[in-house]
């Protein structure tokens, strides 16, 4: 479950070009709920994705992860609870190492305890299964360097490798931005399998409002740092791309008329 509650941040605080990024930010996740976060540039989506992985400490307010208060936890710590797949598929795995040297790196990564560093048979059994729920045939390729990798495998790899820890929460920082779009379909297709397995907890940053129709319970519209909608249930079932557009439009009117 994550909670934010009243969470404020504000750049450049005092100067002429001063910007509130988070503006008394309210937001709730349901354990297992996959919530999907659109809005246009500047309305607070990766301040919001920064600050929940601790990457950016907010002014005022707090995160809560499972109830716990994370708020003052440094990014490294909130880690082993907080996984992360950013836009750009080079990041996240080292490109002159092999699928199963990166998987091991991960996997040494999360845990809090020592782990044997060796690939052994087991280890090697366990990736194969966990690969194979992307349904792109990596379980076959544990030998292959990652700079071997097309964009959509890599990014794939890092998904796998980000939630390989069993996190309380998943953070996609719009992970297919940088696909083409045939590609990016695999992506998201091989992300809902990893997350229906799991269970996980999700947000997903995204400019792609087809993505946002057509995956996850939750939709969030964030404008000025704040929730301006959130569909879900019944209405989230039945939501089409026009419609999401029409409620753009409707916030860009409502700026024009200072409301």
């Amino acid at each position: 479950m994550l909670e934010i509650r009243s969470a404020r941040k504000t750049f450049y605080k005092g100067q002429p070009d001063e910007k509130v990024a988070l503006d008394n930010l309210d937001l709730t996740l349901a354990t297992g709920e996959f919530g999907v976060v659109i809005g246009s540039n500047g309305a607070g989506k990766s301040t919001m994705l920064n600050a929940i992985s601790g990457a950016l400490p907010l002014d005022s307010g707090q995160i809560l992860i499972n109830g716990d208060d994370v708020t003052h936890i440094p990014v490294h710590k909130r880690a082993t609870r907080i996984a992360r797949v950013f836009q750009d598929p080079m990041l996240g795995t080292a490109a002159s190492m092999t699928v199963a040297e990166n998987m091991l790196l991960a996997e040494l990564r999360s845990k809090k305890r020592t782990l044997a560093r060796g690939l052994n048979a087991k280890r090697l059994a366990d990736y194969r299964e966990r690969l194979s729920m992307l349904g792109l045939g990596l379980e076959n390729r544990l030998d292959t360097r990652v700079e071997l990798l097309s964009g959509g495998q890599r990014q794939s790899l890092s998904l796998i490798m980000a939630v390989g820890g069993s996190p309380d929460l998943l953070l996609l920082d719009e992970h297919t931005a940088a696909l083409d779009p045939h590609t990016a379909d695999l992506v998201m297709g091989a992300t809902i399998r990893a997350v229906e397995a799991l269970k996980l907890t999700t947000l997903m940053v995204t400019h792609n409002m087809q993505h946002a129709v057509d995956y996850g319970d939750t939709v969030i519209m964030l404008d000025a740092g704040k929730v301006r909608l959130r569909i879900s249930g019944s209405e989230k079932t039945h939501i089409t791309v026009a419609d999401l557009v029409a409620h753009f439009a409707v916030k860009s009117d409502h700026m024009l008329l200072g409301a």
